[in-house]
């Protein structure tokens, strides 16, 4: 009889805290549509009771239905050491209250329907696999309790008067429930557009991450390959970066990674694609030939080897630079990137803070440029 919606995804990246206080939250969302859905029910339940002649009884069961099992389930989780196990039962019960119902109210046939329509559907959409199974034998056993308990009393005819009753509740319900899912489903949505976003950008650097950057690279060689129009592919690494992390600690180490990526972005042009590679290595693959690149690349050298970081004002870093500017044998990006990184150790076995591009160009000193 009560709708509830289904509990949120959660992405395995997010912390079990906050998993555990979502799951927490469940009670209090319940809440709102056991009211209303047994609060529609019970005008379902009373219009049969008034035409049954009901006895005292079967009204005071209503009104603990409809009016004091809402609130109470709710205090009843609250109170709990486990709040969404204890939601879990209340929902468990909730479908057994819908199957005593059924004899109670002589198995009239729209009412009936409605309720039993109604218990199994709000288990499914709790999105907790099997749940609905879980609550099968509870609804058995209330069943056929109150069944016994009444004689099997077999009354099926559902008048104008119980057929208006229920109305509300296929229709409001219904409405307010298909609502939730949409908030849901809405919600759902801007958590994956967040994640997908998490994993096209480097969190720390803001630059594309390894996979969105290799995805851009990859089509960005292969439009190459098609139109002809150059581009270079430029491998860069911190020097010495594990000496700057055990001699300064890992957050000066995490400033100096944000800082060279700013100095690349301040060189990128509209068509550059930039990621971080690797752990203190980036790449870019910039829209132009080996001419372009070896200037790029030294504006990032010399931007690096001249900055000052605040927290840091006497470190002093630099980058090697290896650069590759695509050609017809870089028949994938692996061949390319194999290319640009052979560039970079021979940067790296010539001294460091350098660039050298392919083939195997020495750079040791390249004009500063305007």
């Amino acid at each position: 009889m009560a709708s509830t919606p289904a509990p949120d995804p959660v992405s395995v990246d997010i912390a079990e805290a906050a998993r555990l206080s979502d799951l927490d939250l469940l009670p209090r969302r319940v809440f709102r549509l056991r009211m209303l859905g047994m609060g529609l029910g019970g005008l379902c339940i009373a219009a049969v009771l008034y035409e049954n002649q009901a006895p005292p009884g079967h009204w005071l069961w209503m009104a603990f239905t409809a009016l004091v099992w809402p609130h109470l389930a709710l205090q009843l989780a609250l109170r709990s050491r486990s709040p969404y196990r204890a939601e879990l039962r209340n929902l468990m019960f909730d479908s057994v209250l819908a199957a005593i119902w059924v004899p109670l109210l002589s198995f009239n046939l729209l009412p009936s329907a409605l309720l039993l329509t109604l218990a199994v559907v709000d288990k499914i959409n709790t999105g907790i696999r099997g749940l609905w199974l879980w609550s099968l034998p509870g609804m058995l056993a209330g069943f056929l309790g109150a069944a016994l308990l009444t004689g099997f009393d077999f009354r099926p005819h559902s008048s104008t008067l119980v057929i208006l009753a229920c109305l509300p509740m296929l229709l409001i319900h219904t409405i307010a429930v298909s609502l939730v899912g949409y908030r849901l489903v809405r919600k759902v949505q801007r958590q994956n557009r967040m994640l997908d976003e998490l994993s096209r950008v480097d969190v720390l650097t803001g630059l594309s991450g390894r996979r969105h950057w290799q995805q851009q690279a990859e089509l960005l060689l292969k439009g190459r390959h098609q139109n002809g129009q150059p581009r270079s592919l430029l491998m860069i690494d911190i020097d010495l970066f594990k000496e700057i992390n055990d001699s300064h600690g890992h957050a000066v180490g995490d400033d100096v990674l944000r800082a060279v990526a700013a100095m690349i972005r301040r060189h990128l042009e509209p068509g550059d694609v930039a990621g971080r590679f690797g752990g203190d290595e980036f790449a870019a693959v910039l829209e132009g030939d080996a001419t372009r690149a070896a200037q790029v690349a030294e504006r990032i050298r010399s931007d690096v080897a001249g900055m000052v970081l605040p927290h840091a004002p006497h470190l002093r870093c630099s980058v090697s630079l290896g650069h590759a500017q695509a050609e017809d044998g870089d028949l994938g990006l692996r061949e390319w990137l194999e290319s640009a990184d052979r560039a970079l150790y021979s940067a790296k076995q010539a001294g460091r803070n350098r660039s050298v591009g392919r083939p195997a160009e020495r750079r040791d000193t390249v004009p500063a440029l305007p």
